[in-house]
């Protein structure tokens, strides 16, 4: 079978339904029908939504019942460097023959029938899943949660909402209560679901939707506290108190994602030792991830470079404070965002800790924000804004400056992805 096997189907499958999304099950029914459903014969199913925060809980989560001695399927989106990423099958990524064959199998089960990418390609990680042994399946929502293509487990074992704020306006709703909305809909009757930090508005949607389900709540400030002491993690529930190294995955809200984790691995039984694995082991790319070797790091030279895909403006308030705990070192971004997403907010948190901004167009990108609107968006937020014709080249302008510089490549996972794969 040729390398190009999967990307090949892939490309097939992006044919199949018009660009423009329309958020309904309907499609996806017909699709798990068409394959004999897998979605019922899944490995016991956490199912995590959220705007932010929602692959580092998984990672996090799959860390800590690996460390348990669990296998974990574990399904997430977008990919970076390669579409296997999105299929990790009992703690590795799909290979190239298993992802051709389930890719194959939903496109000729599917026919000529409208279906969109994300639809068709989940599909086939349900089915893939439903034929390989494992313990616990980790599902992460795509957009909003009620209609999303990974809704579709009758009872998962727990459901998951991280920090919910607005994004996906033009999806979910214009309000935060009706994004929250879209969210709980991942809620199931009587499946206990771990609340992650909230806004009172959104709380209060996600509570009266769980109350009406009577779901039980695990939720943070009531059924679980998680914070910052002497420099380590202190975590608290009904179970005791652990005290654990702050996670390595960068960022004071780092610990929330953590708290939520451990909220769930509690709930699940697992021992001190997964939860600290939890928290010191969990890997997840594009997450204010420093690069350490490749092309690009080589074109750095003594500067310092990093990465991180977050793209709203709840993003812009994490990687700002950050920024704002590291090296007294001057911060310069490259940046490259989608049209859709709100740019100013993203940017807004970030102008007081950098000391310029290099807008670029995201490769290969159709839906990419032109490098002049960025530039402009980011000037108009008081940055010293430069274009650059791609990465590497705003790479050698910044080092050319600024030798020693901290560099953070933002704006979008779809930019990271093309950082990733410039730089393997």
């Amino acid at each position: 079978m040729s390398k190009a096997s999967s990307d090949v189907i892939l490309a097939r499958m992006m044919a199949l339904h018009p660009k423009i999304m329309d958020l309904t099950l309907d499609r996806m029914w017909r699709m798990l029908r068409a394959v004999g459903d897998p979605q019922n014969d899944l490995p016991p199913v956490i199912h995590i939504a959220g705007t932010n925060g929602k692959g580092s809980t998984q990672a996090m989560i799959r860390a800590g019942l690996e460390a348990a001695g669990k296998t974990v399927h574990a399904y997430t989106s977008p990919h970076l460097a390669r579409f296997h990423e999105r299929i990790r099958l009992a703690g590795e990524f799909i290979d190239e023959a298993a992802l051709t064959a389930v890719l194959d199998e939903c496109y000729a089960a599917n026919g000529d029938d409208k279906i969109t990418y994300f639809e068709i390609t989940t599909a086939a990680g349900l089915l893939a899943f439903s034929r390989t042994p494992a313990d616990y399946t980790l599902l992460e929502v795509g957009l909003g949660g009620r209609l999303d293509a990974t809704n579709v487990v009758d009872a998962p074992l727990m459901t998951i909402i991280t920090p919910v704020s607005v994004d996906h306006q033009q999806y979910l709703g214009d309000t935060l209560a009706e994004i929250a909305g879209e969210k709980a809909g991942i809620i199931k009757r009587g499946v206990p679901c771990v609340v992650g930090p909230q806004s009172d508005e959104g709380l209060a949607v996600i509570e009266a939707r769980a109350e009406q389900l009577g779901a039980p709540l695990l939720a943070f400030g009531q059924h679980w506290h998680a914070g910052i002491e002497a420099g380590r993690m202190v975590y608290q529930d009904d179970a005791g108190l652990l005290d654990l190294p702050l996670p390595n995955l960068p960022g004071a809200h780092q610990v929330m994602n953590a708290g939520a984790a451990l909220a769930a691995l509690r709930h699940l039984k697992m021992d001190a030792a997964a939860c600290e694995a939890a928290v010191t082991t969990a890997y997840w790319p594009a997450r204010m991830q420093r690069l350490k070797n490749g092309p690009l790091v080589d074109l750095a030279g003594s500067a310092d470079l990093w990465l991180d895909g977050g793209h709203n403006p709840a993003a812009g308030d994490a990687i700002a404070a950050v920024l704002a705990q590291g090296p007294t070192r001057p911060v310069h971004l490259i940046c490259g965002m989608l049209n859709t997403k709100d740019i100013r907010g993203y940017l807004r948190p970030l102008a007081a800790q950098v000391k310029s901004l290099h807008a670029v167009s995201i490769p290969a990108e159709a839906a990419t924000l032109p490098a002049a609107q960025t530039a402009k968006a980011a000037r108009a937020e008081g940055i010293d804004t430069y274009e650059a014709k791609d990465v590497a080249s705003a790479l050698s302008a910044i080092v050319a400056d600024d030798p020693h510089a901290r560099i953070l490549i933002c704006g979008s996972l779809y930019l990271a992805g093309a950082v990733l794969r410039e730089n393997s």
